[in-house]
Parts: C-alpha cells; sequence; structure tokens
C-alpha cells in the first residue's frame, strides 16, 4: 500500500510556473513508477506524465512536452512535476499515482487526492 498526498497548486497566469509534489508513505517508494493525471471541469481524467521507478525513463503525453518536467528524489519518498509556460488549458486538478506498471489509463492502482491548479489568461 502506499499513500499520496499532493501539494503545491494554485492559482496562476498563463506563462507563468507551479511545481506540484507528491509526498508518498507507506510501501518502499523507490519499487514504484509515479506518475500524474489531471481531469479539467467536466471532462475525463487524461494521463499527462510518468516516471520510472529509478527515474531513468519518463513519458509524457504531446501537449506538455517540452513545458512540464516529472522527477523524483526517492531518498524522500517524493515526486515532482515542473509546470512551466502554463496555459489556461492547463487548468485542472491534477493527481498523482504510483504502480508497478507504467501506463496512459487510470489503472493505476495509488491515487493522491488531487491538487487544484488554475491559470488565468
Amino acid at each position: 500500500q502506499v499513500q499520496l498526498v499532493e501539494s503545491g497548486g494554485g492559482a496562476v497566469q498563463a506563462g507563468g510556473s507551479l511545481r506540484l509534489s507528491c509526498v508518498a508513505s507507506g510501501d518502499t517508494f523507490s519499487s514504484y513508477a509515479m506518475g500524474w493525471f489531471r481531469q479539467a471541469p467536466g471532462k475525463e481524467r487524461k494521463f499527462v506524465t510518468a516516471i520510472s521507478w529509478g527515474g531513468d525513463s519518463t513519458y509524457y503525453v504531446a501537449s506538455v512536452k517540452g513545458r512540464f518536467t516529472i522527477s523524483r528524489d526517492n531518498a524522500k519518498n517524493t515526486g515532482f512535476l515542473q509546470m512551466n509556460s502554463l496555459k489556461p488549458e492547463d487548468t485542472a486538478v491534477y493527481y498523482c499515482v504510483a504502480g508497478k506498471v507504467v501506463v496512459p489509463t487510470s489503472t493505476w492502482p495509488y491515487w493522491g487526492q488531487g491538487t487544484q491548479v488554475t491559470v488565468s489568461s
């Protein structure tokens, strides 16, 4: 079992930056891949990015590639999502996830409670 707690969301203007954090507890964080999903109002939850357990492989959806960077610090049981050049369409609740396999679907077994990101134009 892994418990995940996100932080770092907030409201920014277009072009701004935010850094989300995801602190894990419970099982050994370093043995899990982790990722981020987001859900905009009235829309389904969608995959954004993921990173392998060792941090050597990363995956991004096309719309955030070059603007978002996922990373992790296994010694601190923490994952990060650095979001730059934010756009209004990035507005969503962002969820941290963990699991044994990286997949772009919502089948990850462990989810955080979500953190709101709002980007104004």
